[in-house]
């Protein structure tokens, strides 16, 4: 299974990164490209603690069920699931896309950052998932930068 822990997975997810352009059209959902690079940038901006933490949406079922299956199995992430309200570009919320090469080049220093904290560094809690154990962390973000590449088939 995935994950973001090395240089080996950065090089690649960095290389489908820069696949990309700003009228690279999407196979699915409703973001643009630019939308999107500044979703993943807010993504990696709360687990980094950059972003005031998302309102709890979690429960018993996201907590257990939910985040076994999309942490834990080599599945592809479903199409169509709705984003934390606090980073959904279509709602006007989360960083509005502006240059972006420098807007991608904002993901790849967040992906940087995420791989350079030490595994016992407070990150934030994820709004559906809860708490994540630093491979659990690492799964997501593969998994969450995987899913949008997809998305605009890189």
């Amino acid at each position: 299974m995935r994950c973001l822990v090395a240089a080996a997975e950065r090089a690649e997810l960095v290389a489908r990164l820069n696949a990309l352009a700003p009228d690279t059209p999407r196979r699915w959902g409703r973001m643009s490209c630019p939308q999107m690079m500044c979703h993943l940038a807010d993504a990696f901006r709360l687990h980094l603690g950059d972003r005031p933490p998302p309102a709890r949406r979690d429960n018993w079922i996201t907590r257990t069920l939910l985040k076994w299956i999309a942490l834990r199995t080599p599945l592809p992430w479903s199409r169509g699931v709705p984003t934390t309200p606090e980073i959904d570009q279509l709602a006007g919320r989360g960083t509005a896309p502006a240059e972006f090469a420098r807007d991608r080049e904002a993901v790849i220093a967040l992906i940087d950052r995420f791989l350079a904290l030490p595994a016992g560094a407070p990150r934030a809690r994820h709004s559906l998932f809860g708490v994540l154990a630093p491979n659990e962390r690492a799964r997501w973000a593969w998994a969450h930068v995987d899913h949008h590449l997809r998305q605009f088939g890189a």
